[in-house]
């Protein structure tokens, strides 16, 4: 899929907004720019939309077109796409402890096998604990080719909504269940975090709503074009339903909000990266920093607990003055893993001769 201007945008605002949710790390940003910081752990929300859309557009491209699907060639792509950077992350994780965010890390195998948001004790553990987001991502991605190979043998539209009702259905049904149980029980842990915010089967929400989007896409041409012809109705409903989550998620942690918040936060995003796809001048800015987006997400807290520790004191500088210097400093060592081994990576990857391949890397 051609790069969308839109869609860069939107993945630049869910990283910043990612990053001011994570400077509680440091301070926060202050009382002022508080209702900002609050709800920033939506922007990784925003990305499982987009990857949800965009892998799903990749993958059910090639369905349709009756070609057969490489699973061997879409796995070596995306392993090669997330695993050195991430590997590289978490290697100065484990061998420079003095650069962590928080003392405790989770032990190596659960990030290495990906099970870090199933198992994860994070009371205790809660050093590189924004890697459970790409557990989250990895499971879609070994699970949704083989979804989308039974679901394209035998097309049908009612059988792609009744699943889609049933897995919002069962995502509202197992928050409800697991809530009202641990709030009952209040066991002596972060419960909302380890049974509710990090687990796969809880977070589904986002991916649906971007493959809907990609099946759209894909499937739907026609139709797709007759919404991207009302993007202006688009952006104001999905700011009307982000709005609406944003007021249920007041109460972060309550069963209102993740009974039903999930879903409608989702959808509301999902109306968001339709608009966007109809955008179609390039923005430098968001443009490059979409660019490193994963690169950055992976590094920032090393980068900004460096800065606290380290930097900080010694500059004339308080407060929110401070964050043109957290922001530099996160941008450059982000762009340093982008550049020193992200990229190499997927030039390594291209030069190992996997063939190619109509599953692009996102």
């Amino acid at each position: 899929m051609t790069r969308l201007p839109g869609l860069d945008l939107l993945r630049s605002i869910a990283i910043v907004w990612v990053m001011f949710f994570h400077a509680f790390l440091v301070d926060g940003l202050g009382l002022d720019f508080a209702w900002l910081q609050r709800f920033g752990w939506m922007g990784v929300d925003i990305f499982f939309v987009l990857s949800g859309f965009l892998i799903g557009s990749q993958l059910l491209r090639t369905l349709k077109r009756g070609e057969p699907l490489s699973l061997r060639d879409f796995y070596w792509r995306r392993a090669w796409r997330i695993l050195p950077a991430f590997a590289v992350v978490l290697a100065v994780y484990i061998a420079l402890p003095v650069l962590r965010e928080a003392p405790g890390l989770a032990p190596w195998w659960q990030f290495a096998t990906f099970t870090l948001n199933l198992l994860v004790d994070y009371t205790h553990h809660q050093a590189f604990s924004h890697a459970w987001s790409l557990c989250v991502e990895e499971h879609f991605y070994l699970l949704f080719p083989l979804a989308a190979m039974w679901l394209t043998r035998k097309p049908s539209a009612a059988r792609f909504v009744s699943l889609c009702v049933g897995l919002v259905l069962t995502g509202i049904a197992l928050r409800t269940g697991v809530w009202l149980r641990d709030d009952a029980a209040n066991p002596p842990r972060n419960w909302f975090v380890e049974d509710i915010y990090y687990p796969t089967w809880m977070r589904l929400d986002g991916l649906l709503v971007g493959v809907t989007l990609a099946t759209l896409h894909v499937y739907r041409p026609a139709l797709w074009a007759r919404l991207q012809a009302r993007s202006t109705w688009l952006l104001i409903g999905g700011l009307a339903l982000t709005s609406a989550a944003i007021w249920l998620f007041r109460d972060r942690t309550g069963l209102l909000a993740n009974a039903v918040g999930w879903p409608l936060l989702s959808a509301g995003f999902g109306l968001l990266v339709l608009a966007a796809t109809t955008l179609r001048r390039a923005v430098p800015g968001p443009g490059w920093l979409a660019g490193i987006s994963y690169s950055v997400y992976l590094s920032h807290k090393l980068a900004m607990h460096a800065v606290h520790e380290w930097l900080a004191p010694a500059l004339p500088l308080q407060g929110l003055a401070l964050f043109p210097v957290y922001a530099a400093v996160i941008l450059a060592v982000g762009a340093a893993l982008h550049y020193a081994v992200e990229q190499p990576g997927l030039r390594l990857r291209d030069r190992l001769g996997a063939k190619p391949s109509p599953v692009a890397a996102a």
